[in-house]
């Protein structure tokens, strides 16, 4: 299940650091992600008011699941 966050929208209290990804390096192509309760959120780095994905972390550990084994 996932939802967004509409723009300029204040997240729900409990959201910890945005931080990107340890992954990107030096790359443009960036997201964050935020611990929220239950859920994670994921927004573009460039663009950091314009939207948040929340997805629940189960959802989020198969997304990362299958980044790291290629098959997206």
């Amino acid at each position: 299940m996932h939802h967004t966050v509409p723009p300029r929208t204040p997240l729900a209290p409990g959201w910890s650091d945005w931080r990107k990804s340890r992954r990107s390096g030096g790359q443009s192509d960036c997201v964050e992600v935020a611990n929220g309760p239950g859920v994670v959120g994921i927004r573009d780095t460039k663009n950091r008011s314009g939207g948040v994905l929340v997805v629940d972390r189960d959802s989020f550990a198969a997304l990362v699941g299958a980044m790291k084994s290629g098959r997206l």
